[in-house]
């Protein structure tokens, strides 16, 4: 024994993944070297415009992708071991058990005819050998862990009877049945009111705690991150643009769409004022241009654009995709 504690192996290592679509017009690029890595018990905001690669990112770790679209390269490496060679049968033995997926929509999750407690009890025995009874009572402590009133009456009851919120509750209990080490939620709050979301965000994060579930939260409102994650990569264009801890990416952008997308917040402009907005559009994913695909909306383009930039650490633990990032003046 030399004394040395052994590396931790992270929860979750995503390394050059590329996501394409065959289409008739062409390869679309959804996804193209994306690089991050998730500890135990940490939570990674994946922040980005629609389009731009985040979703695509979240199922193509759960093996989702259907064609015409397929994972082109790059390794998913889940506790060490990579997703991407797997068969099928490996793959679900871990979907729904040890890693878990929370949709936007919780009726991707419920089914509409049957009752939640056979849809939980169900869950639950498709990955533990357990009775139904069992089943049953692991199924209440979950919802009663999501902080739902009344979990024997929600058992009963059909998806219908549930009102958004606590449908959507419900689809998180089911991803938190077997305590997964990884959890993948693609804007789940983004269709409930503000008071239903925080605390659904509050439960989400003790749970994490509680658990020491890693968790990666899709989502383009960069409030929901700022309370909620400890790191964050913002995407643009299939690719991560800039990528550090929470508070200092919020605090100093060092890529110029990061900065336009925490300027464009309401709270960063003045009463009555128009909002400020990043010009242009994201461009088609089938035919980006040669450099930089920020370029043409970019207030710090210049001639080095012309060129695609490599991701770069131009401070501590912080990671950008630009040949012009505002360093002057920000601290790591």
């Amino acid at each position: 024994m030399n004394g040395t504690t052994p590396t931790p192996v992270p929860t979750l290592e995503v390394r050059h993944l590329r996501t394409v679509f065959d289409t008739r017009a062409g390869m679309l690029k959804a996804v193209d070297d994306v690089s991050f890595t998730i500890g135990r018990g940490r939570i990674l905001g994946l922040v980005g415009e629609s389009g731009s690669g985040k979703s695509v990112t979240g199922f193509s770790i759960m093996g989702l992708v259907d064609p015409p679209g397929r994972v082109a390269g790059g390794e998913i490496l889940f506790q060490g071991r990579d997703l991407t060679k797997m068969s099928p049968r490996e793959l679900r033995a871990l979907q729904g058990n040890r890693i878990a997926m929370i949709f936007q929509d919780p009726m991707m999750t419920l089914n509409p005819v049957l009752r939640v407690d056979t849809q939980m009890t169900e869950a639950v025995q498709a990955h533990a050998r357990v009775s139904k009874d069992a089943a049953r009572e692991r199924s209440r402590e979950t919802l009663a862990m999501m902080g739902i009133p009344s979990p024997d009456e929600r058992l009963l009851a059909y998806p219908h009877q549930l009102s958004g919120g606590m449908r959507q509750r419900v689809a998180i209990a089911i991803a938190m049945l077997h305590r997964p080490d990884l959890i993948i939620a693609d804007e789940p709050t983004t269709a409930l009111d503000v008071t239903i979301q925080a605390q659904i965000l509050s439960e989400v994060q003790k749970l994490v705690q509680q658990q020491g579930t890693s968790l990666i939260w899709i989502t383009h409102d960069l409030s929901v991150v700022a309370g909620l994650a400890d790191e964050m990569a913002v995407m643009y264009a299939g690719r991560i643009v800039e990528q550090g801890s929470v508070d200092a990416v919020l605090d100093h952008p060092l890529h110029p769409y990061t900065a336009g997308l925490i300027g464009s917040l309401p709270s960063n402009n003045r009463r009555g004022q128009r909002l400020h907005q990043i010009p242009g559009m994201t461009p088609n994913l089938l035919h980006l241009p040669e450099g930089c695909a920020f370029a043409a909306r970019c207030p710090r383009v210049g001639s080095a654009c012309a060129a695609q930039p490599g991701l770069t650490e131009p401070l501590p633990g912080r990671q950008v995709r630009c040949f012009y990032p505002a360093v002057q003046g920000t601290q790591a």
